[in-house]
């Protein structure tokens, strides 16, 4: 993680923007922090630690990938399990009026907030690729706030605006699985099969015998589709997971062993293909290297 995204722990408890903050800790020997609540939105996004979240006296343990929202009002503390541990994560504040000022916007965006509120769920809990994409997006607000680049009002307004509505969709879907996905298409399932199993083999054969369908009425519905072959496809879907990968912090070498490259040759070449630089330059670009 670049180090000049890092900003040193606080104990402040309130917030100096009327809109939305967002930081970035890294901490080791952090002083306990007493039970607290506060008057805004707190989304809590956890990397790394021993550590549990208490909240209205029960006690969650976190994994890397959790993601906490906090209602205003709520009362919670950290418990640190080994002070020794580094201890990261990203935390976003949201104000009441920002809220509402998107409420406004489209009634969408209080979907997640009323899920908190009815069910007391406060805490969610993401796979690898899941909060990849989510932190990407963290990271890509947070470069925007503290740089000075023309449009970055507008381009704040927008990352933002992403990040929750990615968040939105991502609960009322695991909200609303389907009870009969033998309705959706077969296009659909494909997909989903297949950002499901990325990191196996994935052949028509493959599908095929999943689906029960033949492989030559697969290739056409991806044809017809997308324009792509199913093999084009999932090199693409392989090869953006392992763009975000890098781009999150992943070394080169996790990221291609991660979605499904045998090696690294065939790798490179199809990353360099794609998009005309090596994976390493991608990496380097993104820690302002070379």
């Amino acid at each position: 993680m670049k180090k000049k995204l890092e900003t040193p722990f606080s104990t402040r408890q309130y917030m100096l923007s009327e809109d939305f903050e967002l930081y970035y800790y890294s901490d080791s020997s952090l002083k306990r922090v007493a039970s607290h609540a506060h008057d805004y939105y707190e989304f809590y996004f956890f990397l790394e630690g021993n550590v549990s979240m208490e909240i209205e006296n029960r006690s969650y343990p976190l994994a890397h990938g959790d993601v906490i929202l906090i209602p205003p009002g709520v009362s919670h503390k950290l418990i640190i399990h080994d002070p020794a541990q580094p201890y990261r994560r990203f935390v976003f504040w949201m104000s009441r009026e920002f809220c509402r000022h998107l409420l406004a916007l489209s009634a969408d965006y209080g979907y997640l907030m009323q899920v908190v509120r009815e069910r007391q769920d406060y805490i969610f809990h993401n796979d690898r690729i899941t909060f990849n994409a989510i932190q990407s997006r963290l990271l890509r607000l947070l470069e925007e706030m503290r740089g000075r680049r023309f449009c970055r009002d507008a381009q704040i307004s927008l990352c933002v605006k992403d990040l929750l509505l990615y968040l939105t969709r991502l609960i009322y879907e695991r909200n609303h699985t389907r009870l009969q996905p033998e309705t959706d298409s077969l296009y659909e399932s494909l997909c989903a099969f297949i950002e499901e199993h990325i990191e196996e083999k994935l052949s028509l054969e493959r599908l095929s015998e999943e689906f029960f369908v033949s492989k030559y009425h697969i290739a056409h519905v991806f044809k017809e589709n997308l324009g792509l072959s199913v093999h084009k496809y999932v090199m693409k879907k392989r090869l953006g997971l392992c763009r975000q990968a890098i781009l999150s912090d992943m070394s080169v070498t996790e990221a291609y062993q991660a979605f499904g490259f045998g090696d690294y040759s065939s790798f490179y070449r199809a990353f360099k293909r794609e998009y005309g630089i090596s994976p390493k330059e991608v990496r380097d670009m993104r820690f302002g290297k070379g």
